[in-house]
Order: C-alpha cells, then structure tokens, then sequence
C-alpha cells in the first residue's frame, strides 16, 4: 500500500467510526507507529485534515466542530490498470445487453459504476471519453442457445445441441454434459463431456444452432481433470500437452512479443544476438499455427518438426493463392 492509499484509508476508518484507536490504525495499514505518525502529520500540515486525539475516547477522530480550520482535501487519487479495465469492461457489458428479466435492475448498476468511476478524480463522462475498450473478433451470439447452455451448466444437466464444425463445414448433433463456460478471445466456449466422444470437449456457443436441456444429471468432472485437460496446452483448443513449440522472434519482434505471456508454464531466453526464444507446451495446433503466422517472417518455428513442417506447408499454400 503506497503513501497516498494510506491517506485514503485512514480517512476511510475515521469516516466509518466515532473513534479510531492507534492499535486498528496499524493493523489496518500495515506500518510502524512512527509512519504513522508522519502520515497523520503530513494530513494535517499539507491537506488540513481536522484529525484530533480523543483522551476521552481513547483514539483518533475527525473534529467536527464548524468552522474549525481551513477546508480539507485529499489528493486525488486514481485507478490501477486492473481497476480501470474492470469498470470499463462492465459498463460496455451493461450497455450492450438485451432486455431481459434483468433489465429494471441496469440502471441502478449503471449509477453505481458511474459513482465509482467519479471518486478517481475524473468525471466518468471523462474517463469513457478518454479511455477505450477494443473487441477484436467478435462474433455474434445467439442470445436462446446462450441462456439454455448457462442454465444446464448451472443446473448441472444434459444438453442435446446440434454443432456446426466450422473446419468440416459438418452439422452434429451429440449429447454434452456442460462443465464451465469460458470467455475466451471475446468469444465465449462451453467446456463439456461429450458423450458422442467419450471425452472432453471445449464448443463455441456461437456454433451453436440448437440446445435442449435434458432432465438427465450431467457427467461431473473434478476440476483437476478439467484443468489438466484443457489449461495444459496452448489456447482454448483442449487436450493434454503433449508437444513444446520452440519459436525464434527477431530482435525486433522481441520487443514486443518478449512481454506477453502465451502460456502459463512458458519458458524464455535471449540468444547472444537478441532473438527471443519462447518455449510453449501444446497438443492442438489450430489456434498456436495462427498465433505463429500473424509475425510472418518475424518468427521461425524451431521444434518440433512436425509444427515447423505444418508451417511451411501452410505458407507455401498461401504463395500458391497469389500464383507464385
């Protein structure tokens, strides 16, 4: 906690209470009493914080006698990036959606996020102005198939949906039992068992083309399984890592690349002339091929063969496209 967020919270706790004791200051801020001390001086000597000591009480409080010293302010004070990103995410979510059984709820969640957003110093008016939330990608999602799957996976049910595999150009119909619901690129995904597979699964909902809840219990999957199967490998297509891709970034490319994070158990170095090398567990190479061919002739798959074979095979597809 930095300097100007135990300013903050000191003014929270002697807004909350009548007294304050030293012991729940220090508990509370996690400081010593001598830093303490400096904070309360600081308050008082640079902000005009009317805070006094309380014999009677015991402990610190506000004076709140009118006209008992100049006017108090705190330094204004802002949100982090996780912060920020948040409030911002959920009033783009709360715009966008749908009337439903929700919606005479929206407004007051709205007002409220509003209300956040004006204590960082900032109108909110000027913070949405300001500061903009990208989609890239998003595809448009049926709003029935959407409530029947989160309501099975919530229900613990079998669904019966009927798929568009968009590699096959094929229409399935198949028996899941849905496990968790994924946001994932944009996009949202049920992870399930399928039973047509005997296996694990991971569906777009937006391929979706109908979706009837079962009255049937749905599989249940411990969450050590689910993990292992679909948080093992690279991207949102499922299955146990089986393979590590080695990819050689140019020096230039590193820059940016060299601060992202592709994969949670990734391993990074750079060679002696600058190229950046990351080393990334998967077992499906549909999403990592595309990651890999968005830098063009900025990366070089190293290993395995195989993944490098694909690659070559992919580019050399695309050349004979424009004729060459």
């Amino acid at each position: 906690m930095d300097r100007t967020e135990r300013f903050y919270k000191i003014d929270s706790l002697l807004c909350s209470r009548q007294q304050v004791p030293v012991d729940a200051f220090l508990k509370a801020l996690g400081i010593s009493l001598a830093t303490f001390k400096r904070d309360l001086e600081y308050m008082r000597d640079r902000f005009n914080a009317p805070i006094v000591w309380d014999r009677d009480l015991n402990g610190y409080r506000y004076d709140q006698q009118p006209g008992s010293g100049p006017a108090f302010n705190l330094p204004g004070m802002w949100f982090n990036e996780t912060e920020v990103h948040a409030l911002l995410m959920m009033q783009q979510l709360l715009e966008n959606i749908q009337p439903g059984l929700l919606h005479e709820h929206i407004a007051p969640l709205q007002a409220r996020l509003n209300a956040l957003l004006d204590k960082g110093d900032h109108s909110a008016n000027e913070v949405e102005k300001r500061f903009r939330i990208v989609h890239a990608a998003r595809r448009t999602l049926p709003l029935a198939y959407f409530e029947a799957v989160a309501s099975a996976t919530l229900k613990q049910k079998k669904l019966r949906i009927a798929h568009f595999n968009r590699q096959s150009g094929e229409t399935i119909s198949r028996t899941i039992s849905p496990q968790q619901i994924v946001f994932y690129r944009d996009n949202w995904y049920v992870d399930a068992w399928c039973h047509l597979r005997n296996d694990l699964r991971s569906f777009a909902i937006d391929a979706i083309q109908s979706a009837d809840m079962l009255d049937e219990s749905a599989r249940r999957v411990g969450q050590d399984k689910l993990k292992a199967h679909f948080a093992s490998g690279y991207g949102i297509f499922g299955g146990t890592a089986t393979y590590w891709a080695k990819l050689k970034f140019t020096p230039e490319r590193a820059r940016w690349v060299s601060h992202e994070i592709w994969h949670p158990e990734q391993h990074t170095s750079f060679d002696g002339q600058g190229y950046y090398l990351l080393e990334i567990p998967y077992s499906d190479t549909r999403e990592l091929l595309m990651d890999i061919l968005k830098h063009g002739s900025e990366v070089e798959v190293l290993a395995p063969e195989s993944l490098r074979q694909q690659v070559v095979a992919t580019l050399q597809a695309s050349l004979a496209r424009y004729g060459k």
